[in-house]
């Protein structure tokens, strides 16, 4: 098994490929044995291509392809399903993710994994480059869904994260699930640790995420998350020795 695979969902992302690869590479190159999992979402510009080109340069590179957009939860799943790294990355594919943040993330993770803790390292974009309106949505969707929630983290729509495959698998799925990964660790016996990184702004292509219908679909997701921690039960279990008294 490998260390980590890095899981970065993609649609319509061309002109983003190449740059964000070669930071990977430069980010991760000589410190761990790692691969790289594009999923690439139905895209319908020139992702499929320059992901086809990509694959001869970087020989860590995985390609997957969903044959109709389906959406970043499900593109996350299948990556983290193929994945063959004990540890998962998760990056956004536009190149405002900084994958220098990644090995700090890990060694959270990590740390805590060897103390016996499940830990889900989230990344906190607190000097976020994005336009005014969409930092002050955020804003409020975070306080928001932290209120309700009580997950104790700043910044759950970073797409930064690290966190173990086997914890992953066994969390709840549903579409929009990767908005709620901090809620849904914490309903499995896991802990939160949010940790600075950088941001930086979009060079090429356009958002995927309109604000109103994140809005919609975030109220529905949010009532639904919040009915699963009320009937989470995590039990204290030991099992019977065989030893004879």
């Amino acid at each position: 098994m490998q260390d980590l695979s890095v899981v970065v969902p993609v649609l319509n992302e061309a002109g983003n490929i190449e740059p964000l690869l070669a930071e990977i590479d430069r980010a991760l190159q000589g410190k761990y044995d790692f691969e790289v999992l594009y999923i690439d979402d139905g895209s319908r510009d020139g992702t499929a291509d320059e992901l086809l080109a990509a694959r001869s340069k970087h020989a860590q590179l995985r390609v997957i392809t969903h044959h109709r957009t389906c959406g970043q939860s499900a593109a996350l799943r299948t990556g983290v399903n193929a994945a063959r790294g004990r540890w998962i990355a998760t990056l956004d594919g536009d190149g405002q993710n900084d994958p220098s943040d990644i090995p700090r993330l890990l060694e959270v993770a990590a740390d805590a994994a060897s103390a016996g803790r499940l830990v889900l390292a989230a990344g906190y974009r607190k000097m976020r480059r994005d336009s005014s309106i969409k930092r002050v949505s955020s804003r409020v969707a975070n306080a928001v869904r932290s209120r309700l929630l009580s997950d104790a983290t700043p910044d759950t729509g970073c797409g930064l994260k690290v966190f173990a495959r086997d914890a992953f698998l066994a969390l709840p799925y549903f579409d929009h699930m990767h908005r709620f990964l901090p809620a849904l660790m914490q309903r499995a016996g896991g802990e939160v640790v949010s940790v600075e990184v950088n941001h930086r702004h979009r060079q090429r292509g356009s958002s995927k995420y309109g604000t109103l219908d994140r809005l919609v679909v975030g109220v529905v997701d949010l009532l639904g998350v919040m009915w699963l921690k009320r009937r989470a039960c995590i039990p204290e279990a030991t099992e019977a020795s065989d030893a004879l008294e």
